[in-house]
């Protein structure tokens, strides 16, 4: 197995941690991913707009990756994009999640992917509220949530 370490940001002890990263073949994601969240974080799938149950939540809590649990985004960072996805002005640290080009149907975009086990999350843009004008809009299916207690 390809151990290979970098560091993320641990919200529940409030430090940059260093963790292994986790690469699992499609058959084990299969196994453990319902057939919508195995499209969506491997193959860069999308849900359907406006079927999420997180873009309801206004609790106080944190949204981890459903593949690994590494945490992505604070509840107090998410807005209403009406875009019928849950969206976020900025993640919980640049550490846990990777931007890198994204090219198809023909648009250039920036998809955002979890820094520890690959699983994509969404698109990030440059049309969000202060003080990033960020926008990660995030597929649901991608994301478990953890209120804090």
């Amino acid at each position: 197995m390809n151990e290979k370490k970098i560091e993320i940001f641990d919200v529940d002890n409030n430090r940059i941690m260093p963790v292994e990263t986790i690469e699992k073949s499609n058959e084990e994601w299969k196994k453990i991913l319902t057939p919508e969240q195995y499209e969506v974080t491997t193959n860069q799938g999308t849900e359907q707009p406006f079927t999420c149950t997180y873009e309801k939540i206004k609790e106080n809590g944190t949204y981890r990756c459903i593949r690994c649990g590494t945490a992505l985004f604070k509840a107090g960072t998410k807005f209403e994009s009406g875009t019928g996805w849950p969206s976020f002005y900025e993640p919980v640290s640049p550490l846990n999640v990777k931007e890198r080009p994204d090219n198809s149907f023909g648009r250039q975009r920036t998809e955002v992917v979890c820094a520890r086990c690959g699983a994509h999350l969404g698109h990030v843009f440059d049309d969000g509220p202060p003080p990033t004008g960020k926008r990660y809009c995030i597929n649901g299916v991608a994301l478990r949530f953890a209120a804090s207690l």
